[in-house]
């Protein structure tokens, strides 16, 4: 699997290709990601303003905490973020409305 830098910077680049896959989402998500590969980084939803930040400065609607490990595996589709929360590999904050819906927002992106 790719770095979580790289990975980011595909979100990114799909964000930017093709807002429309949006739906008209509007959110901030943080992700705090513990593990070999650590990092926190934001994906800001806002139609063709969407973007993904390392660290990130906006104030997050959801924040999700795990391993790096899990989110590539969640990225990739190899983990359902519902099993991922029930098990504990997933822990939220915020509004658990929009962590459901990041999946499928995941999913009209995967290029894996």
């Amino acid at each position: 699997m790719a770095e979580l830098k790289e990975i980011f910077r595909e979100i990114d680049e799909a964000l930017s290709a093709d807002p429309s896959r949006l739906n008209g989402l509007e959110a901030v998500y943080q992700f705090d990601l513990h593990g070999e590969k650590a990092g926190s980084y934001q994906i800001v939803l806002r139609g063709e303003n969407s973007y993904v930040a390392e660290g990130g400065d906006e104030k997050p609607d959801c924040i999700l905490k795990m391993a790096s490990e899990d989110f590539e595996k969640m990225v990739e589709g190899s983990l359902n973020g519902t099993q991922a929360f029930m098990s504990g590999k997933l822990k939220l904050q915020g509004n658990m409305g929009l962590a459901l819906k990041l999946q499928g927002v995941l999913a009209a992106y995967r290029t894996v």
